[in-house]
This record gives structure tokens, C-alpha cells and sequence, in this order.
């Protein structure tokens, strides 16, 4: 790397930095603080959707039921002032459900679209496996463009615009597959653990002090939309070096040349990466990428994304453990 993106003994840049993420820092202490109001445990989950929402992407919590998948997405939502729309997925839900209707008004005689839930800014859709495919297909260029296209005519999605989609790993009955090009939009797939054996006595502790109140009032809206935005557009600027990006593009090159996976990473993983370790990176208070971002970013972005060959699926090895192998196999830049 650079020198001058160098850190010295105190973790601090050589050099003074060239963004100020002082205030973004401050912004997302504000966020855990609200959030930990309710949640207990789960900080890892929490800097990934920080990171994930500084970074313009969309993520899929993947959970067993009752470990707060759905409580933690919304009240994520709840900690900013801005628009908030719930979907929950069922087998007989149509795109239209989603995306909205063209409506005949008789007086006028012409027709008017009716926006679906979709068109908000956080947009949480609950058990996203349970649609058909072409419901999960009217999502495609919501998605990736920020934009749905009904009739021929295109409607911007307002900024932000963020999914968060959960999923039950373990029961199948009822559930569709979510195909690859789909899984591929979402920037991470953040798995949720039980809670430990004290977090979860505390879980009991708050929830006999809050008596009669929900989880969501008890959470406060600390940031506003406009924020968020200006905060997207500094992520932008953090520094990488030529190092990191060559340290990216290798990991993600052995992951298309391994034998235990059967699809490797594209190039849009690859620029995920990039994206939420510059995001990590300002989050950790820094105006510059460190191969240390990269590692934590990899498996998030990468879980999702790559295919086992079915011998190594056969062996009980998880997309983490490969990937945690490939990142090792990689030189870290100096």
C-alpha cells in the first residue's frame, strides 16, 4: 500500500485524513444505541447492515425463526426518518402485489398507476422464499437499478432505497429457491446465531422491564434520510489503494479456479467487496481501505455467491469454510 495510507503504532493515519467521517461515526453509534434498546447480542449483524446501508446494497437475513430477523430490520428502519414498507411473501403474492397497478379512472378516462409497497425507501420483505419465481423476478430491476418499469413507463425509487429480506434456511415446505441472478443483487447474506446462554437471560430481563410496550417504540428515529444519502456519496471517496484492489480482484479470480467450488464469484462480487470495504472502512473511522476491511467483507459478500460441487457439499462443508481457505491462500499486501 501507499504511505500515506499507512497507520501508525496508534492506529491513526500518518497523515491527516482527507474525509471527515467523524460525524458518520457519530451517526452510527447513535443507530447501535437505539438498537440496543431491544437487541442483545447480534453487534456483528449490526455493523453488516450499517455497512450494507452505507454502501447502497440490499441484504438477506438468514435465520431459523424467533432470532429477531424481522425485529432487527425493522427497527433499523425505525432509527430513520424516512419511508418504511413491510411485504410478506406468500406463494399466491403477484408482481403487481409488489410493483403496483394501472387503474382506470372513469372520470377522467385515463389510466393512473397505483404504486406498490415496493416504492418506499427501507423495504423489509419477509420470508422473500416463499413467492414464485416471477414475483421474484419483478424484483430483478428494482433491485439493481433502483427503478421498476410497469407499462412501458420507468419509476425511480426514491433515495434511500434499500431491501432487507429474510429467509428460513431450515424449513422448505411452501419455499421457492431464490435463483442465483436473484441471490447475486443482494450485496450480503448475513447469517443470525442463537443468542448465548446470558444474552438470552438478558433478553428475558428487558422484556419483563418493558411490560406492555413494543420492541418498536421503544426505539427512536436518530438520523434523517438526507443523511444517509450524504454519507453514501462520502463512502465514495475512501481511499484504496492499487494493493487492495489487486488483493480483491486475486481472492475473487481463486474462487472461479478451486475445485471445491462449482460456481465461482463474478465481477460483481468483486465490486461488492470494494463497496462495503470502503463502507467498513469509514465505519472503523478510517478514510482508507485496509486488507483487514477486505477480509471482513469477503464471506458476507461471497456466501451467497458461489456454488460447492456437490462432493464438497456431500462432505458438509459450508461456502465459508472454502472461502475462508481461498482468502488464506492469498498474500496480504504490505
Amino acid at each position: 500500500m501507499a504511505l500515506e495510507n499507512l497507520p501508525n503504532d496508534d492506529g491513526n493515519s500518518l497523515f491527516e485524513s482527507r474525509l471527515n467521517v467523524e460525524e458518520l461515526n457519530h451517526a452510527a453509534f447513535r443507530i447501535r444505541n437505539e438498537i440496543g434498546k431491544v437487541i442483545v447480542g447480534q453487534e456483528r449483524v449490526l455493523d453488516h447492515l450499517l455497512t450494507a446501508l452505507l454502501a447502497n446494497g440490499h441484504v438477506l437475513l438468514e435465520g431459523v425463526p424467533g432470532i429477531a430477523k424481522t425485529m432487527i430490520a425493522k427497527l433499523l428502519s425505525r432509527c430513520i426518518n424516512t419511508g418504511f414498507s413491510r411485504i410478506q411473501f406468500t406463494p399466491d403474492l403477484m408482481p403487481s402485489d409488489v410493483l403496483g397497478t394501472m387503474v382506470f379512472h372513469s372520470g377522467r378516462s385515463e389510466f393512473k398507476f397505483n404504486k406498490g409497497p415496493v416504492f418506499s425507501n427501507i423495504i423489509l420483505i419477509d420470508e422473500v422464499n416463499r413467492a414464485p419465481a416471477k414475483t421474484q423476478a419483478a424484483l430483478f430491476e428494482v433491485m439493481e437499478e433502483r427503478q421498476g418499469t410497469i407499462d412501458g413507463i420507468t419509476h425511480p425509487m426514491e433515495k434511500p432505497f434499500i431491501v432487507l429480506a429474510t429467509q428460513n434456511p431450515v424449513e422448505h415446505e411452501g419455499t421457492y429457491r431464490l435463483p442465483e441472478a436473484q441471490l447475486d443483487r443482494f450485496l450480503f447474506r448475513i447469517k443470525l446465531d442463537y443468542p448465548t446462554l446470558d444474552q438470552e437471560v438478558t433478553i428475558l430481563q428487558n422484556v419483563q422491564e418493558r411490560g406492555n410496550v413494543l420492541e418498536t417504540e421503544a426505539v427512536s428515529p436518530v438520523i434523517s434520510a438526507q443523511e444517509i444519502i450524504d454519507f453514501q456519496e462520502l463512502i465514495t471517496k475512501v481511499a484504496v489503494d492499487h494493493d487492495i484492489l489487486s488483493y480483491i480482484a486475486k481472492i475473487i479470480d481463486k474462487t472461479r479456479n478451486t475445485s471445491s467450488l462449482f460456481l465461482g464469484a463474478s465481477p460483481r462480487a468483486s465490486i461488492a467487496v470494494l463497496r462495503s470495504a470502503k463502507a467498513f472502512a469509514a465505519l472503523e473511522g478510517r478514510d482508507f481501505v485496509i486488507p483487514e476491511d477486505v477480509k471482513e467483507m469477503v464471506i458476507p459478500v461471497l456466501n451467497h455467491r458461489v456454488i460447492l460441487t456437490p462432493e464438497k457439499e456431500m462432505e458438509g462443508l459450508q461456502p465459508e469454510n472454502v472461502i475462508r481457505r481461498i482468502v488464506d491462500s492469498v498474500e496480504v499486501p504490505r
